[in-house]
């Protein structure tokens, strides 16, 4: 059966993705709208009701305007805005989250797409409080760099038209109130909300992001050793999954691996763990695509669950 697709949204960076993504796919029928009707709202409401899954690339108020749109029973909707994020009835779009996770993505009919900048923090801390090897009250620091791709299409015309004068490293959501933080806290299982500092690079795409822990204010001090084996652990139980964790190298000073860069065009995620267990010290990485596993990249996986699919179809590792 071939399964009707509408990308509500698709001119924009992350729909755009998307479609390259799927180009091809036979098991897919994709709808699309005119260019002058894409402010036309009888249409995206035609298309919206049209579709078997629609996804929705938009700003926020525009994602809530096209889920009332929907006025049948049946198009089900993946969400890549933050608009659904922690609101009750819809199924956080994170497949490695937890074991189980992939079996309510593919039974639900609301899926929001995890935001880039949560996933590198809730796939770094979410096994390890699980694991109790970290409280939930701990105090946490997030920070990291991402491609300006991820701040839109602004921001993307702004870096390309200031060429060599652009930005090489621009620290932003310096109010320390980022709309991702309740997003972080609820599904990292925190209870507080993380210090968050993002950085925009002059590069276009990808991010590396940090989470320093001080383990000598944790009472079990649990090792380097011991925070690797409980992630490695975590993402091995999960099936089709694209997080991995790269070996313990406690001994490697620096490592080209934490490029941002790295992952880009996969809808790979790696963790990296480094920690100097007699200082009671460590640092958890994550490097992956902020517009691969970290939006459209994502969007299709989630999309694949939905349709009983390989995950994998359409995406690289």
């Amino acid at each position: 059966m071939v399964a009707k697709v509408f990308i509500d949204g698709e001119a924009g960076t992350t729909g755009l993705q998307i479609r390259e993504r799927l180009a091809g796919r036979r098991d897919l029928e994709i709808l699309s709208i005119a260019a002058d009707k894409r402010k036309d709202e009888d249409e995206r409401k035609r298309l919206l009701n049209a579709a078997d899954i629609a996804i929705l690339c938009l700003p926020d108020d525009a994602a809530r305007e096209s889920v009332r749109l929907i006025e049948n029973g049946t198009t089900r909707v993946i969400d890549a805005s933050t608009a659904h994020r922690t609101e009750e009835g819809w199924v956080y779009g994170f497949a490695e989250m937890e074991a189980g996770q992939t079996e309510a993505i593919a039974a639900a009919r609301h899926v929001t797409n995890p935001g880039c900048w949560p996933q590198g923090l809730i796939a770094a801390l979410r096994p390890l409080v699980a694991a109790r090897l970290l409280p939930q009250d701990y105090p946490l620091t997030y920070h990291g760099i991402s491609g300006y791709s991820g701040g839109g299409r602004q921001m993307i015309e702004d870096y390309e038209r200031a060429g060599t004068a652009a930005s090489h490293y621009m620290p932003y959501a310096l109010t320390l109130a980022h709309k991702h933080l309740p997003e972080m806290t609820l599904y990292g299982r925190l209870g507080r909300a993380p210090l968050f500092l993002p950085v925009v690079g002059d590069f276009a795409q990808g991010m590396s992001t940090a989470i320093p822990l001080h383990l000598d204010m944790v009472a079990s001090m649990p090792s380097g050793k011991e925070l690797h084996a409980a992630l490695a652990d975590h993402f091995a139980a999960i099936p089709g999954g694209f997080v991995r964790v790269a070996p313990y190298e406690p001994e490697l000073g620096r490592t080209a691996t934490l490029d941002p860069e790295a992952h880009n065009g996969t809808n790979t995620l790696t963790l990296h763990v480094f920690a100097n267990d007699g200082a009671g010290q460590a640092v958890i990485c994550a490097v992956y695509d902020n517009l691969g596993k970290g939006a459209s990249g994502a969007a299709v996986q989630n999309l694949n669950i939905m349709l009983g699919v390989d995950p994998r179809e359409s995406l690289l590792a």
